[in-house]
């Protein structure tokens, strides 16, 4: 359902010359399950999410969902996809009810499937209460809320989530989690990024640490734990980091000792 081939983006600065957000990216998720990306702020996450989302363009490589490539359909992909972040963006003056109907006509729903699609998406997330509120005046869990809904309306096979609970309460944090988890059990294909471990360990049924723009390793929670010999996820993913930053020292050691130099 998500494949992604190669994925790298550079960006330009005026300081550094290059800034490379990713490097050579590579993964596939299935209908029915939940791909974690797992790496602290500023690892590449966000990147390669915008990158699949199609609101970036990758400098090199490719990438496919549901069988439209990212480059040459992107409405293909955007009809296919539903993202949520963590920045609700929610219009003040428009009400919950009116957001998610706006983005539903956007989708091109037809009035009977967008009534059905929203009663039934409001029900599920308790959101009949402040229905017909402005969001100017919802609290930050029901903001959170609506800009969920808003991703559902159209009913999307391929979900893409970055990192949804940032600012959230535990206790909505913990609503936003169970979602994610029920739209998995629906045959839903999920990719989630977040920094935190319990998130990952509780939703991912596999995932990529990443860090620096590259992926460090990758497979299901157990594989990854066997191949490093470590009690657990946290504790693996900090040795990871630590061995890609002695390494990257050691390398720019190398490029910037005497051999490296011009002689006299």
């Amino acid at each position: 359902m998500i494949e992604v081939h190669d994925l790298s983006k550079r960006f330009p600065d005026l300081q550094q010359g290059e800034i490379v957000a990713l490097d050579g990216v590579r993964f596939t998720v299935d209908p029915g399950e939940v791909f974690g990306l797992l790496g602290p702020n500023g690892a590449g996450k966000t990147t390669c999410l915008r990158i699949l989302s199609t609101i970036l363009t990758p400098t090199s490589g490719t990438a496919r969902i549901d069988g439209r490539d990212i480059v040459d359909d992107p409405d293909g992909v955007r009809a296919r996809i539903g993202f949520l972040s963590g920045s609700t963006g929610l219009y003040d003056r428009m009400t919950a009810r009116e957001t998610v109907e706006y983005f539903g006509r956007l989708y091109g729903l037809d009035e009977d499937r967008l009534s059905a699609s929203i009663d039934r998406i409001f029900t599920t997330l308790s959101m009949n209460e402040f229905a017909d509120t402005l969001n100017s005046r919802l609290s930050t869990g029901m903001r959170q809320k609506v800009s969920i809904a808003r991703a559902l309306v159209h009913d999307p096979p391929v979900l893409i989530f970055d990192e949804p609970t940032t600012g959230l309460d535990v206790l909505v944090a913990r609503a936003v989690l169970d979602t994610v988890a029920t739209l998995r059990d629906e045959g839903k294909c999920i990719i989630y990024s977040t920094h935190i471990m319990r998130e990952a360990e509780r939703l991912c049924d596999r995932l990529a640490i990443i860090h620096r723009g590259r992926i460090l390793a990758a497979g299901s929670q157990r594989d990854l734990l066997e191949a490093s010999e470590q009690s657990d996820l946290e504790e693996h993913f900090f040795d990871l980091v630590s061995q890609f930053e002695t390494h990257e020292k050691q390398h720019a050691s190398t490029k910037s000792g005497p051999d490296s130099e011009a002689g006299p």
